[in-house]
């Protein structure tokens, strides 16, 4: 694996966020105010080059609501079983939520329901890989590592009830 760089998206509307990639793909989009915020490894260096330029330009269009469809290249290091949540989750349309049994049944694994929400809750590539699209069996906004105002943002954005700039 190449070396990581980092920025931080510090005027995001649901708060600050840390991205971190490569010239290939993202691999870190976490909330600076989140539960479980990330850290900055030692061996990430600033982006002074403009490496995650893209991702930043996207998340600025994607808060405006006018993008929809990310494009920017993702880089999963987890688990096979994470691996599977997480690319199970990118197939979630933008503004259709689904509950986590569904996400089990989606991988094949309806009794993985505790599981896929761990991997769920694992996500290193919120917003982008939409953890937040899983929501409670009975319609509930369960825990998010962005805390739930910004999930409600984000399902708000996404359901055209507002925009977030």
């Amino acid at each position: 694996m190449s070396a990581l760089f980092y920025s931080h998206l510090a005027d995001s509307p649901v708060g600050p966020l840390l991205l971190a990639g490569d010239a290939d793909a993202l691999h870190v989009l976490s909330f600076g105010n989140g539960i479980r915020p990330r850290e900055i490894d030692a061996d990430w260096a600033r982006d002074t080059k403009g490496v995650l330029e893209t991702v930043r330009r996207e998340l600025k269009e994607y808060f405006a609501g006018r993008l929809k469809s990310f494009t920017v290249p993702l880089a999963f290091t987890g688990t096979p079983f994470q691996n599977a949540v997480w690319k199970q989750l990118t197939r979630i349309p933008y503004g259709e939520t689904i509950s986590y049994l569904e996400l089990a049944n989606r991988i094949d694994n309806p009794k993985a329901v505790r599981a896929v929400g761990m991997a769920n809750g694992a996500n290193p590539i919120a917003i982008i890989v939409p953890c937040h699209r899983v929501i409670g069996s009975n319609g509930s906004l369960t825990g998010f590592g962005g805390g739930l105002p910004a999930k409600r943002a984000l399902l708000e954005l996404e359901k055209g009830q507002r925009t977030l700039l």
